[in-house]
């Protein structure tokens, strides 16, 4: 547990770390590069575009990344005096000493010490809970996050590629860079600032494949009415269309909370709490 919790704190400030670190990269490096180009219009230059992406893309990603934090799920047993025997009543109410004892989609988090409804699973990136109440801007997060890491890796290989004079048209030229690199930055032909770009690639990449990984997976869990907990418990879900699982968790004015980072819009959330 006490791994957990520090898990719990770490993973948080390293997001925040690569979040300040890609800000700094994109403003600094890539993005005044891109005005080098003589041949484009200041009006419509690469880098104003790129710039204009780069902010819309940060922006949806950290404002949901916020949203998902205020808007933890609401906690079930609050009302409840658990006392030393708060153990004893949580395993009671998700079913961990006697099935037939939970309450339907309800867990016990002993990081965030609460009893969640319709419990999906715990974001050590946030630090927090994720149920139906932050579940949109959870996957609104990981989009957004998954764009934003591929917006800096293309940038950061446009960096690489001008100041290297190499070229990526082949597969090969990027999986063979790190080591390259490596080899290079020891025999002192390398500056430090373009090897820590070149890492910072291969780290974009890893977060970006993740983030869209876990994206894609949490909306087929959506689309069949399910939570990662309940598939992890299996337990069993009453069967409704797709369209009535999408419309629970992003509304029916989805656009608007695909667009800008806002909560809970128009969303239909099943607060009841079932007996």
């Amino acid at each position: 547990m006490l791994v957990l919790r520090l898990l719990n704190v770490v993973a948080p400030a390293y997001f925040l770390c690569i979040s300040l670190v890609t800000f700094v990269l994109q403003i600094f490096l890539f993005i005044p590069s891109m005005f080098r180009d003589p041949s484009t219009t200041p009006l419509f230059s690469p880098a104003l575009l790129h710039g204009a992406l780069f902010l819309f893309l940060s922006a949806n990603a950290l404002g949901n990344y916020v949203l998902v934090i205020q808007s933890s799920p609401e906690d079930l047993g609050k009302g409840l005096n658990l006392g030393e025997g708060a153990e004893v009543v949580a395993d009671w109410l998700d079913g961990s000493r006697s099935p037939g004892s939970a309450l339907p989609s309800t867990h016990f988090c002993r990081l965030c010490a609460r009893v969640t409804q319709r419990h999906d699973h715990h974001c050590f990136f946030t630090g927090n809970c994720i149920g139906s109440r932050n579940m949109r801007n959870f996957i609104m997060f990981c989009l957004y996050t998954s764009l934003a890491c591929l917006d800096s890796l293309v940038a950061g290989m446009a960096y690489i590629s001008a100041a290297l004079s190499m070229s990526f048209a082949s597969p090969l030229a990027f999986l063979t860079l790190l080591p390259h690199s490596i080899s290079q930055f020891f025999s002192g032909a390398l500056l430090s600032s373009e090897m820590f770009v070149i890492l910072m690639l291969y780290l974009w990449l890893g977060i970006g494949l993740a983030c869209a990984g876990f994206c894609c997976h949490q909306m087929l869990l959506i689309l069949r009415g399910q939570t990662r907990y309940q598939v992890r418990k299996g337990m069993v879900v009453r069967a409704r269309p797709w369209r009535e699982n999408l419309q629970e968790v992003f509304g029916k004015r989805w656009l608007l909370g695909l667009l800008i980072p806002v909560l809970n819009v128009g969303g239909d959330y099943r607060r009841q709490k079932e007996k």
